[in-house]
């Protein structure tokens, strides 16, 4: 589907891609991976001919529909299932050529054409990835004008679905989207029919739907089969042996050189020492292992308060007349880990406001102790630093009176050195902007910190940087995420905030999920309902044909893990065989390349093993998802 061949590419004096090469073969779904400014937009640009390379050349399989996200929102009054149905653009002309054609066979081309897209069913396959993004039916008839920045951004993510090019790139896809979507997301692209090369610093949604990671590292593009658990997995016992490698050659080295030195001088040694020189001189150097460095967060523990820290009792939420949330009745202690759950416009920001302090009950009795002090995060928030000034003068405005080695100190914990602390907050990434908030949020040790959507900027990580952070933190968390990795991780209770109530969630996550997929299910079924509450015959006919493709689309994979275990399994026996006649004694008596054809023997087996034992898990793991 798509090569890139000894691909450079140089931007702004430096170097972002050097020779890198990679092959993505049509159906795989590629999870592109590499820490924040190593170039995986670049990539995704230098892909879709908006930059050219200096170097090298990207070639596409010709005729395939290449789509993406777009990276500006769609305007106007044009409404939610039209723009998303404008996506399509062969349907779109076709239909338009249909009202206009007068000659009789090209009329029933035209036909015939839409039959075969099944341009009939498109509003249907519109109207459904809208609702799994977030928009019920009154919604999807609204224009696209009356929504904000973040919802028209999922109706430009929606379109770019609906239009299913046969490679479709995503970059951050989940941004703009709460949990629910991002959970709906995760199924869809499980089952995209194309090819698919998705950025994201989302874990859950790489692990999900990736089958092939590509990382970018040192200006190359690395390819890992499987998952990105598995990836990284790799990439770590890659690095272990490389590093044991290095170690080993280093020592080896030491011996020769050491030779060298003693017996160069030596008449009777020389020819040996001149041996050992050009062996130097023809060892090929193993390259030592460079590790990133690591991202560490780091949140000061609070003195200790007597619980609840917070109390509501009867509370009602909102804005003037408008109520958002109502029968409140909350207790919050030092030790709690919530996670708000819920769709976007439930009432989850409207929550985290009162916790905060940022908005007041509109009826009900709100308590906190007098020393109470809660630190809140807000992706907004980025929005009022000061571009002109640096990391340091922020901290040490807040900081009146500190010294500087303590608000430096304060930064520190979060990453920024002394050279960072000094940029002009406009010179500083998205991911260090966030983490500038972080430093901003909790100089004062907090007792309770309320964050929401604190991971949009964040790579991997960071991500996992500040997981260990929060579990490491003294005091309470309110958290608001669509990242599943970081709610499973860092909390321990869940919080449904819906249909103007905010209730505990009996289960965790994975029973949330449940919910929601069956949630989802109910819906579609009771939208096949005819009038009498009963399924037509049409219904049950298309049901039943889904049910045959559906175990159509099972047996190939039911037959790759069948056909995979029965490799291993013979596999196994022939490693069996042989490593019991390498145990025989005798054998290391005898010659000696009969033993080295063996051990030879034994790592082509267990090179095969390795590689049947990966296509195995790969199929079983689509099989498993296939099957729900």
């Amino acid at each position: 589907m798509l090569h890139i061949n000894d691909l450079t590419f140089r931007y702004g004096g430096r170097v972002l891609f050097e020779q890198a090469s990679v092959h993505i073969a049509a159906g795989q779904r590629v999870g592109l991976v590499g820490r924040n400014g190593t170039g995986k937009t670049t990539l995704f640009k230098l892909i879709l001919g908006e930059l050219h390379p200096d170097g090298g050349e990207i070639n596409m399989r010709p005729r395939a529909r290449l789509g993406r996200l777009a990276q500006e929102a769609p305007e106007g009054d044009i409404t939610l299932v039209d723009c998303v149905l404008a996506a399509d653009t062969e349907r779109t002309a076709l239909f338009d050529e249909a009202e206009t054609a007068t000659d009789g066979h090209r009329i029933a081309e035209i036909h015939e054409r839409l039959m075969a897209i099944d341009a009939h069913s498109a509003p249907s396959r519109a109207a459904s990835i809208l609702s799994g993004l977030g928009f019920d039916s009154e919604a999807q008839t609204r224009p696209v004008s009356d929504f904000s920045g973040g919802w028209r951004m999922r109706v430009a993510l929606a379109a770019s679905l609906f239009a299913s090019p046969e490679l479709l790139l995503l970059d951050e896809p989940t941004n703009h989207l709460d949990l629910e979507a991002t959970l709906w997301l995760q199924s869809h692209l499980a089952a995209y029919p194309g090819t698919l090369v998705v950025i994201s610093h989302d874990r859950e949604l790489l692990n999900e739907v990736s089958n092939r990671i590509i990382h970018l590292d040192g200006g190359k593009l690395v390819a890992y089969g499987g998952n990105y658990d598995r990836f990284e997995a790799t990439r770590r016992a890659k690095m272990e042996l490389q590093a044991k490698a290095f170690t080993k050659q280093v020592e080896q080295r030491k011996k020769i050189q050491s030779f060298i030195d003693r017996f160069k001088a030596k008449a009777s040694k020389a020819a040996q020492a001149q041996s050992r020189v050009k062996m130097l001189e023809r060892m090929e150097a193993v390259v030592p292992v460079i590790e990133d460095r690591a991202m560490s967060f780091d949140f000061p523990d609070p003195e200790p308060l007597s619980p609840p820290i917070i109390a509501i009792d009867d509370g009602v939420a909102g804005y003037g007349d408008k109520v958002v949330l109502r029968g409140l009745d909350i207790r919050i202690t030092m030790e709690d880990r919530i996670a708000l759950l819920g769709a976007n416009g439930n009432g989850k920001s409207t929550l985290a406001k009162i916790l905060s302090g940022r908005l007041d009950l509109l009826e009900g009795q709100f308590r906190k102790p007098q020393k109470l002090k809660i630190g809140y995060f807000a992706q907004h928030q980025t929005e009022e630093l000061r571009l002109e000034e640096t990391p340091f003068d922020h901290m040490a405005l807040l900081m009146k009176g500190a010294p500087e080695p303590k608000v430096r100190a304060q930064l520190g914990r979060f990453g920024f050195a002394q050279e960072r602390a000094d940029v002009k907050v406009a010179s500083l990434s998205g991911g260090e902007k966030s983490r500038l908030l972080f430093a901003l949020m909790s100089r004062d040790a907090p007792h309770l910190m309320i964050l929401d959507e604190p991971t949009n900027h964040l790579d991997i990580d960071a991500r996992e940087a500040l997981v260990s952070a929060l579990n490491a933190y003294d005091g309470a968390v309110i958290l608001i995420s669509h990242d599943p990795h970081l709610i499973e991780l860092a909390v321990d209770s869940l919080w449904l905030v819906g249909d103007g109530h905010v209730t505990p969630f009996d289960g965790d996550l994975a029973a949330y999920r449940k919910l929601l997929l069956d949630k989802a299910r109910d819906a579609r079924r009771s939208a096949k309902r005819d009038d009498k509450g009963e399924t037509t015959a049409a219904d049950r006919k298309a049901d039943r044909k889904a049910a045959a493709e559906a175990r159509a689309q099972l047996a190939p994979l039911r037959k790759t893990v069948q056909a995979a275990e029965k490799v291993i399994e013979d596999l196994n026996r022939q490693k069996t065989r042989l490593e019991e006649t390498l145990a025989d004694p005798a054998l290391y008596q005898g010659p000696p390349a009969k033993l080295t054809e063996l051990r030879r023997q034994e790592a082509e087996i267990t090179r095969k093993l390795e590689a049947a034992e990966q296509t195995w898990l790969e199929a079983q793991d689509m099989l498993e998802k296939a099957q729900g």
